[in-house]
């Protein structure tokens, strides 16, 4: 019997890895994108070194089947928003998600959390994921070329030229493969693009195909007080409000839809699950990366039996062998990586059919919060006017004390963040 489970739970550990392995690739590519200056060996080697630790104590310390990973939306926020379009230099950027994982560990360790996390309207959480979700399809897009710059109208449809019908080609394999159930699907497309790219000549393969970890251009490479700048603030609550609201959100619905509940019937070791993932977000500051957290993927896993820290030990275990495939994993373009983003964020966008929009005082906060964050470049600026607007709206209407006071402190906080920001 013994024997059957641990089969059980490895079986369970390796779904989980196939189905979120592309984050390998995919970070260190939005990490180091032009403009950002930081080396895509070292963003990859941070990468794997966040997922390898982080779910390791996830399964030693919090008991619990979930797989860690720099997340996405946050690594697209860190790199388009903060370093590209504030010209923050990537150390400080790190500084800034290292100082919001602390924040995220001092909520995580009192009742501090559960209030805020109970405070924030569902609509306002619904309506940032979907915004992150059109933010990542936005970026996804531009990568393939399939939308560029314009002088006039700010963007235009570009040309159809080989490379986004490569991207098109990729959606269509992880999409088939999706309706399919294969763990493999975003790996597929990603590995499908790249081939095809290396066949027609637009790719060559690199000169060595494996390499060492590279230890040596991100690791430890953060600066922590150039990021307490009063200026930087904002950037660094918004991620850490992310961070709680991803975790909890990925926890909470995940645990209900497995099962994997205490007797009282709330999450286990939900306590213990958001202090490993606080400890992944100023973690992955120190490895040289995005924020981590638990990653929705690991449903998977669970659905194939996984119920105990051995399924994120063993997931953990699949992530060692990628230290060495930087060479491989930097000739992959942007384009094969694309159609990854895009339905990411058509995954995310599903969520936007749970929104209430019957009055509008719900509607125009929520709606604010979805088109500020991608027409901005910045999930700071939709977070902060949604909850600004809900107090307002809601003051304004007379249905100010259906909101809890802990929400009203909270938009004193975001106004005073945006004068910081200017």
């Amino acid at each position: 019997m013994k024997r059957s489970h641990t089969r059980q739970e490895a079986i369970a550990g390796i779904t989980t890895f196939f189905t979120m392995a592309y984050i390998v690739v995919v970070n260190p590519a939005i990490l180091s994108a032009p403009g950002t200056e930081m080396p895509f060996s070292g963003a990859m080697t941070a990468t794997v070194l966040v997922c390898f630790t982080m779910t390791m104590l996830m399964g030693l310390y919090a008991k619990l089947p979930f797989a860690v990973a720099p997340g996405m939306g946050i690594n697209a926020f860190f790199a388009y928003s903060i370093v590209i379009g504030k010209h923050v230099p990537w150390p400080t950027a790190l500084g800034i998600i290292f100082w919001a994982g602390v924040l995220f560990l001092l909520l995580s360790l009192t009742p501090v959390r559960e209030r805020i996390a109970m405070a924030i309207p569902h609509n306002l959480r619904t309506a940032a994921a979907v915004g992150i979700g059109i933010f990542l399809t936005f970026i996804g897009l531009k990568n393939a070329g399939l939308v560029v710059a314009h002088p006039v109208t700010l963007v235009q449809l570009g040309a159809l030229d080989l490379r986004s019908a490569l991207s098109l080609l990729g959606m269509v394999v992880i999409i088939w493969l999706m309706k399919l159930k294969s763990p493999f699907a975003f790996l597929a497309g990603i590995f499908t693009v790249t081939a095809a790219a290396w066949a027609v000549g637009l790719l060559a393969v690199p000169a060595k195909l494996l390499s060492s970890p590279d230890f040596s251009s991100a690791f430890l490479k953060l600066d922590i007080w150039g990021a307490l700048k009063p200026a930087l603030l904002p950037a660094m609550i918004a991620i850490m409000m992310t961070d709680l609201f991803d975790s909890i959100s990925t926890f909470v619905g995940v645990s209900h839809a497995c099962n994997l509940l205490d007797k009282d019937g709330q999450p286990k070791n939900l306590r213990e699950g958001l202090i490993v993932d606080a400890i992944a977000t100023f973690g992955a500051g120190l490895a040289g990366s995005s924020s981590g957290t638990a990653f929705i993927e690991s449903a998977a896993g669970i659905e194939m039996g996984g119920r105990t820290g051995m399924t994120s030990v063993f997931t953990a275990l699949c992530f060692l062998p990628c230290f060495f495939f930087a060479p491989l994993a930097e000739m992959i373009p942007r384009y094969a990586t694309a159609p990854v983003l895009i339905i990411v964020g058509a995954l995310m966008f599903k969520s936007v059919t749970s929104l209430d929009l019957s009055r509008l005082e719900d509607t125009v906060p929520a709606f604010l919060t979805i088109v500020l964050i991608p027409l901005t470049f910045s999930i700071t600026q939709g977070i902060l006017w949604g909850i600004i607007s809900q107090a307002a709206l809601y003051l304004a209407v007379g249905r100010g004390s259906e909101l809890k006071p802990t929400f009203y402190i909270l938009a004193a906080v975001s106004v005073g963040l945006l004068f910081l920001e200017r």
